[in-house]
């Protein structure tokens, strides 16, 4: 093998390529007609390196994951090809069933060699991988390699390097965002960055419809001038003026300003002409009752092509679908936490709250409705519901900002509360019993502290013992463990 001429054939027409992509693809192609080995060509765009060019007629990995910030100890291993662009060394891996981080491309592969394609001033830009399926002499061919992806970053880098990620790309990227999203509060902010980024306006603010009203979604980060003033004027405007621009959206569909100059807007969005707003895109959200709309704002006078509206219409519908999915699992974890009948939290978030109690400073108060089986026996089941609903709401209604009252099992409720002394816990406890005397029933209530090194279940176990010794003595009233 003539290893000059290879080098030769292939750069020869390096300088007529007027693109990167161009110039990749002519690499592949003369490079093919030296060796059978499968080549291609990754690029970086954004955080992943993407393949450009390539030979083979099964599989070629489309992009290729890099390692994300600084702390990577818990990313697992990178690729070859990954390792290779991050470090800019060149890899030979002989046997590639010995590497367990080889991307199978085809099952007869023995060998591979990958080298980076850097730009004049040493920048990684990429790589050129060549894997073969025979003998092959790796160190006359990383040589070459090299010397052919060093010209080949070379020209990329005089065209203005590696191509732009698309707007394809980045909706592909922008909705894997939404879709991981934990919060709401999460997915919004992924939202209004992937609109403001696909459309290349520079504000983006998204309006939600909920019980309270519409409401502004969470911006992200520092927003720009213009979202900052666009924000403050629609909080301005009320909750009214955010209704009639989500009712406008929905009534009539999607919109965009034509970028002329001398035509008024609307009345419902005179709010965002006098932030500055001179381009918008407004897109509904969700379904007409309960969704939203999404504003996509600029200060120039633009003109958004179609395509780009399409974009942001597929956005709000993917930001919708995801926020549909958070809040019914948010919905179901509340079921799964909460007791269907008065909506306290029941016994397995109590067992997680009492493992967390501070000794000397969290007190439990045990507390059984007094005669509940005679209401149950003499009236019914039903009436007797009615009375654990109103004493839940009379019990939480007398606990301050931060108590917690739980249900533990049929007439029994648990409250954690934190207290600077045992004197402030019976005080609670006491104003328990009165709200309970005001709603028609009384409570006995126990109390304990945790002690240090207390078991969560011990400390419960005197709480109830403090509580049967309040039956003991007559009910309607209150009990302190001993310390």
């Amino acid at each position: 093998m003539d290893h000059e001429r290879v080098v030769r054939d292939v750069t020869v027409r390096l300088p007529m390529a007027s693109t990167a992509l161009e110039a990749c693809q002519w690499t592949v192609a003369a490079l093919a007609r030296h060796t059978p080995a499968t080549i291609s060509i990754l690029l970086q765009v954004h955080d992943r390196l993407r393949c450009v060019a390539a030979t083979g007629a099964w599989q070629v990995f489309s992009t290729v994951p890099l390692k994300t910030g600084s702390d990577t100890a818990h990313d697992p291993e990178p690729s070859i090809v990954a390792r290779v662009y991050d470090s800019g060394e060149p890899a030979t891996v002989p046997d590639v069933t010995a590497d367990p981080d080889y991307l199978p491309v085809r099952p007869d592969v023995t060998a591979e060699i990958c080298v980076p394609v850097r730009d004049r001033s040493g920048r990684s830009l990429g790589v050129l991988d060549l894997q073969w399926t025979g003998p092959v002499e790796t160190d006359r061919w990383r040589a070459t390699a090299q010397r052919l992806a060093d010209r080949l970053g070379a020209r990329i880098g005089a065209l203005g390097g590696p191509p732009a990620e698309s707007r394809s790309e980045k909706l592909l990227r922008h909705a894997t965002a939404m879709t991981t999203a934990p919060t709401d509060w999460d997915l919004m902010t992924a939202a209004i960055a992937a609109a403001r980024d696909v459309s290349a306006l520079s504000a983006a603010v998204l309006i939600l419809d909920g019980r309270r009203g519409p409401r502004l979604g969470a911006p992200t980060g520092t927003p720009g001038p213009l979202e900052a003033r666009v924000r403050a004027e629609l909080a301005d405007a009320g909750p009214a003026a955010l209704g009639r621009m989500i009712s406008r959206a929905h009534r009539h569909g999607s919109a965009y300003t034509l970028g002329e100059a001398g035509h008024p807007p609307t009345d419902d969005y005179l709010p965002l002409t006098r932030a500055g707003a001179r381009t918008l895109v407004a897109v509904p959200v969700g379904p007409p009752d309960g969704g939203g709309v999404l504003l996509v704002a600029d200060e120039g006078l633009l003109r958004p092509d179609p395509t780009t509206v399409n974009l942001i219409e597929l956005l709000a519908g993917q930001a919708w679908t995801c926020l549909d999915r958070l809040r019914t699992l948010a919905r179901l974890r509340e079921q799964a936490s909460s007791d269907p009948l008065t909506g306290l939290r029941h016994t397995g978030p109590f067992g997680q709250r009492i493992a967390r109690a501070t000794p000397g400073r969290t007190a439990l108060l045990a507390i059984d409705v007094d005669g509940f089986k005679d209401v149950n026996d003499t009236y019914g089941h039903q009436a007797g519901d009615r009375l654990l609903v109103g004493l839940a709401r009379a019990l939480e209604g007398a606990l301050r900002q931060g108590d917690e009252l739980y249900r533990t099992g049929g007439d029994e409720f648990v409250a954690v509360i934190e207290v600077s002394r045992p004197e402030e816990a019976v005080r609670i406890a006491e104003r328990l019993t009165e709200a309970a005397r005001r709603a028609g029933r009384t409570i006995s209530v126990g109390v304990a502290l945790p002690r240090p090194g207390e078991a969560p279940e011990r400390t419960l176990s005197r709480a109830d013992q403090a509580l049967y010794a309040v039956k003991k003595h007559g009910r309607d009233g209150v009990h302190l463990s001993a310390a």
